[in-house]
This record gives C-alpha cells, structure tokens and sequence, in this order.
C-alpha cells in the first residue's frame, strides 16, 4: 500500500513539473512555453496567409459584389466617365499591334483597374449575367476548364482592334460560345475598359500563383525546438527530467533530417507533373472517345529513340474538317488551324524527361520488348491533361527489369538467347526477365 502511494505522488509530482513548465512557473525566464508555441503558431499563419492568399478580386462570381467592395470601388467608379472618354481618345490615336503595355498606350492604371473589375464581376453592380471570370479564369486551376483562360484571349486580341473583340464577344460565331454568350449584356463603353485590361494582361503576362511556404516555416519551427531543447540540456537545466527535452530534440531533429532526405531524393524527379500546354489537347476525347491509337500519332516510338509529337499536318488530317470541339468550341482547335496554315509548329511542353547521363531508347522497350505504354505512361486514355505518373527513377527502372517477364517466345528479337530457349522447352524455366539478359547491365543506360 506504502509503495503504491509512493509511486502515485510520483507520477504526481511529475505531472506538476511539466504543468508549471509549460505554464510558466518554472522555465526560462519563467516565461511560459505556450507562448512560444502560440507566437510562431501565429507568425506560421500569417507567413502563410500573406503567400498564399488569392487576390480577393479574383473569387468574385456572378452576383451583386459585397458592399466592402463597392465601398472600395467608389472612387473609381466616380471617375468611370473620365476615363471612358479618354479610353475612345487612345482607340483612335494608338494602334494596340504597337508592343508595349496599355498604360504604355496611353490608358491610365485606373482604366486597367476598372476593367479588370468588369471581367471579375465586380462592376457594374446590377448586372445579371455572368461575369467573365466565371468562364475564363485568370490565374491556372487544378483542373481541365474548356474555356480560354484570360490570358489566351488578351494574346489573340493583342493585336486586334476593338471593333474585332466587340464582335467576338457580343455576335460569337461557336455554337459553345453562343450558347454561353447568350445572356452576356455589356455596354460598349464598359467592354472597352476590359479591352484595356487584357491588353495590359497580354504585356504583362497572367497573374502568378504565389509560393507556399509551409515547409520552410515547419523546419524553421523544428530547428526552434531543437535549440531550446539543447539550450536547456547544456546551460539552463530548467527540466529536472532530463528525457524531456532528449525526446523533444531527438524527435524534432529526426524528422529535419527526414525532410532533408524527401527534398534530397526527390531533386530532379517529376513525379505527378503536370504542365499547361498551349493547347488544350485531351487524350481522353481522342483516345478514348475517338478511338485514336496511339501509334497513330505517335509513330516512331516502335523504331526510334523518342516517342515524335505529332506535327501539325497531323492534326490536320481530321481538323480539315472538325473545326470546332464539343466542349472547348472553336477556341483550342484555332489554334491547330493557325500554325498550320502560318506554317509553323506548336511548342508542346516536354513533361516525360530523363537526364542527359541515360539513355532511354522507344524502340528497346515498345518495338523489341513489345511493352504497352501505359507500363510507363500511366493511363494516358483516361488524362485531359497528361501528367507524369511514375517517378522515372533509377531505382524504379531497375525493379521493373526484375520483375517484368519479356515477350520472349515468338520473338525474333530475342531468338539468340539459345540458353533461354532449352531451359524453356527442357521446363527448367517457364520465363525470363528483362534483368536476366542484361537489362540492368550499367552499360546499357550510362556509356
């Protein structure tokens, strides 16, 4: 009974000792540990608020805009004529194929202003169709969205006069923009300031997605941790538990050294990328849908080092005649029919891209091994956008030699391996792997 007392206030005892260390009542300067933990905590937040934050005008909808923001736009609105009326001035005086900006033109910043708020819906506060944004997004998004971005349209209209935009955006000619236009009500005063706006936009260049900085600020947070947790074991000895702040640092410096690995290994890999083509070209529409195979417009990756990318003469030979898209309309499919017909080609972003030290050869692996692309590629039938699926490693590459059985019977490519072939017909073996006849030999990637 004596003993279990004693352990009881044992635990007792300790229980208090990291209560009034973490309240303060024991501690460096007696300042409480939860005051740290609650500043940084703040300071994360605000760091991240302050990166990571869209533009507030960016998330308007349709609908009437909240009275903070019609209180911000008074101003503006009250010089709406003012600028208008010099708007028409430049039209007539400055011919937008001149490069520079709008302002370079001669409209003012807030012209810029006013018809960026046109296209996000900001203005005119009773209006009831749509605002711009809503279709056409001005900075990149997760998914696939049909409709050009706002910067697609200020690049085709850049060198275009007012009276060109007015007719593509008030009479379309698409059946899709039609249909989405059908209620579109603008004034032609407030069209010219949107005009001025992606004119600027086109200069400038889209509105870029600001860095997070979670992971600088969680390692920032850790080496904190591991500091005062080496200050207290080697000069302030405020714990009398020793094995706290030992926890405390072993944990925070584990997993530092954990982070620092992940960022090491994974330096140069681009698993999951996904970049924005300057076409909105859908492999699910074509392959899928369409019943393309993919040797159709990929056709030297059965005898050449590299998978071609179709040139454009390709794209005509069915473009000739679809000249608009079920759910991209005209827009996209433009573009394919203006480089061709300009004679020049479309700069697809490379996404699949080993290093310059390996050598990678199409024809080894889909024309003598016989591989389907999808072994690779992932389920590129199934991509709106194409994104890289593995990681390209050399570790990744090696185990797919262990474990993959080639087409080896009724090959002629692999008719030399003899060996192979009596152990086969003798039913030593029923298989052979790509690594057993060379395939992770170091000499067949780095020569």
């Amino acid at each position: 009974m004596f003993v279990k007392n004693e352990m009881t206030s044992f635990y007792k005892n300790k229980l208090n000792r990291m209560s009034d260390f973490f309240f303060g009542k024991t501690g460096i300067k007696k300042v409480p540990f939860f005051v740290f933990l609650i500043f940084f905590a703040a300071l994360t937040t605000t760091a991240n608020f302050s990166f990571s934050q869209q533009d507030s005008t960016s998330t308007v909808q349709s609908g009437m805009a909240p009275d903070s923001i019609q209180a911000a736009n008074d101003s503006l609105v009250g010089q709406a004529d003012t600028t208008r009326e010099a708007m028409e001035q430049d039209e007539s005086t400055a011919a937008v194929e001149e490069h520079g900006s709008a302002v370079s033109q001669g409209h003012s910043t807030d012209a810029i202003k006013l018809g960026k708020r046109f296209f996000l819906g900001i203005l005119p506060f009773e209006r009831e169709h749509q605002a711009c944004v809503s279709c056409h997004n001005i900075k990149p998004v997760d998914t696939l969205n049909w409709n050009p971005s706002a910067y697609d349209i200020a690049l085709k209209y850049a060198g275009r006069d007012f009276a060109a935009f007015q007719q593509a955006v008030m009479e379309p000619s698409g059946q899709v923009m039609s249909a989405s236009h059908q209620n579109f009500d603008i004034s032609e005063e407030d069209l010219h300031t949107v005009k001025v706006y992606l004119d600027n936009m086109a200069e400038t260049g889209p509105a870029q997605e600001k860095p997070s900085i979670n992971e600088l600020l969680l390692f920032l947070f850790l080496g904190l941790i591991i500091t005062w947790a080496l200050l207290d074991l080697l000069v302030f000895h405020k714990v009398k538990f020793k094995i706290i702040p030992v926890i405390i640092f072993l944990g925070a410096f584990g997993y530092q050294v954990y982070m620092i690995y992940e960022e090491t290994v994974g330096f140069g890999r681009s698993e999951g990328y996904q970049p924005e083509q300057p076409v909105k070209f859908s492999h699910e529409v074509h392959v899928t849908q369409n019943q393309i195979d993919c040797m159709y417009c990929h056709h030297t990756a059965s005898h050449s080092k590299s998978a071609n990318i179709p040139s454009t003469n390709l794209c005509m030979n069915c473009h000739i005649v679809v000249r608009e898209g079920t759910r991209s309309g005209r827009f996209e499919i433009n573009k394919v029919v203006e480089a061709h017909e300009e004679g020049r080609s479309i700069e697809w972003i490379r996404i699949h891209d080993l290093p310059d030290h390996v050598f990678f050869s199409h024809a080894q692996h889909v024309g003598a091994g016989r591989l389907d692309c999808a072994q690779c590629h992932g389920e590129v039938e199934k991509m709106h956008e194409v994104r890289q699926v593995s990681d390209l490693s050399m570790s990744w590459c090696l185990e797919c030699h262990r474990e993959t059985n080639v087409d080896f019977l009724g090959n002629d490519y692999y008719k030399t391996y003899e060996k192979f072939h009596e152990q086969i017909k003798a039913g030593i073996r029923d298989s052979v792997t790509a690594a057993e006849i060379g395939a992770n030999n170091c000499q067949k990637c780095h020569y």
